[in-house]
């Protein structure tokens, strides 16, 4: 079961673009890498341009309220905008492992995650173990796979 645009819409008040039935593939906090049907979510400052995020398959992003947007953004480009983008990933983990959990299929796909910057997640009040979290998920679509 893919992360969908829905979902994204229940957890963000603040948004723009498209409101299509969008599934993400692959939820990816670096531009330069390949991330099809891909939500860019942009943590530090070297992670790149939207533009190379879009043209390495990205679909949707994680906004910072209070940036601008480039402009050369397309307006049905689904545009999400947190005051916190590591908080961000986080409550799309924990929305994610959710669903996985009320899945029943026996074979489902699963969104790929593609964090490189785990300690910048866990910098928040609470203490969370993102490897742990993207492990759940794996762990869980092993599972699926094996039965």
């Amino acid at each position: 079961m893919y992360l969908a645009l829905k979902d994204l819409t229940s957890l963000f008040e603040n948004s723009r673009g498209v409101k299509d039935n969008l599934l993400f593939f692959t939820v990816c906090d670096h531009a330069h890498t390949a991330q099809p049907k891909g939500l860019f979510v942009s943590l530090t400052k070297n992670a790149g341009e939207l533009s190379e995020a879009i043209s390495n398959g990205a679909i949707a992003a994680i906004w910072e309220e209070g940036n601008e947007v480039p402009s050369y953004t397309p307006n049905h480009f689904p545009i999400f905008y947190t005051p916190d983008q590591a908080e961000a990933i986080v409550t799309i983990l924990n929305r994610y492992i959710e669903k996985l959990n009320g899945e029943t299929d026996e074979i489902m796909e699963i969104t790929n995650f593609k964090i490189t910057n785990k300690k910048l997640l866990n910098k928040n009040k609470e203490t969370y173990d993102i490897a742990e979290m993207l492990n759940e998920i794996i762990s869980k679509y092993d599972a699926e796979r094996r039965e």
